[in-house]
């Protein structure tokens, strides 16, 4: 996938994550949107590596597994801003 892609990906993500998991946390939609972009990118790395999944290609499952990724990038957030 392309770098735009990831990103685009990564900002659904990131507003899905942030929906899963209200609250209030700091730097709004700029925060949201990196760390859903982060997400991805965990998401992608920990499906490649067991297997589940690849870098490349986007349908729901890669959806799946980028929110995944954005909900723990989230909590570890959290947890770090705490």
């Amino acid at each position: 996938m392309g770098i735009l892609s990831w990103i685009l990906l990564g900002l659904i993500a990131g507003a899905l994550a942030k929906y899963i998991m209200p609250g209030k946390d700091s730097g709004g939609f700029i925060v949201t949107t990196l760390l859903g972009i982060a997400g991805a990118f965990v998401g992608g790395a920990i499906s490649s590596f067991l297997g589940i999944g690849s870098f490349t290609g986007w349908n729901i499952k890669s959806m799946v597994i980028a929110v995944i990724g954005a909900v723990l990038v989230l909590a570890i957030w959290r947890k770090i801003k705490k």
